[in-house]
């Protein structure tokens, strides 16, 4: 076996760089991703130009580091676009701006909203009425606060 792998060693470099590779899949976070790649070129690089082994491990460590700093650029300068996913798995924060009418008479301040197909606990600084339109301006915890929506502030597209 070591006598194959001396005989031709960018078998083994092929091969660590596909096992490393294969085990980024199974979820190491990114942490395998370079090496795996940099132990690939280095079976290519072998394969062309033959190396003593301290020169493939070198080439390897070169490599690897190359890669993950190149990758560390790229990543300060690709755009940051988190403004799309800013209220993504927070129910709350996708209803501001959702409007719904009142399902039962305020007591102390508070009520319920059908939006979808749940029913929201509200608060409310104005008084409120039964069937009432609102508009959810902001949550806290799992109360949505809205504010009433005169017949002037309705648009009559909607």
């Amino acid at each position: 076996m070591l006598e194959q792998l001396t005989a031709n060693p960018h078998l083994f470099w092929l091969s660590l760089g596909g096992l490393l590779l294969a085990a980024e899949l199974l979820g190491a976070s990114g942490y395998l991703l370079w090496s795996g790649v940099a132990a690939a070129l280095v079976g290519f690089i072998i394969w062309l130009v033959p190396l003593s082994w301290e020169w493939q491990g070198i080439t390897f460590a070169v490599l690897t580091i190359v890669a993950a700093l190149l990758w560390a650029a790229w990543l300060r300068r690709k755009p940051d676009d988190v403004s799309a996913n800013e209220s993504l798995n927070q129910r709350g924060r996708q209803m501001i701006g959702l409007h719904g009418n009142l399902l039962e008479q305020p007591q102390n301040g508070f009520s319920r909203i059908r939006i979808g197909d749940s029913t929201w606990r509200v608060s409310c600084p104005e008084e409120l009425n039964i069937n009432d339109e609102v508009i959810v301006i902001s949550v806290e915890g799992n109360t949505l606060r809205v504010n009433k929506i005169n017949d002037a502030d309705k648009d009559p597209l909607n």
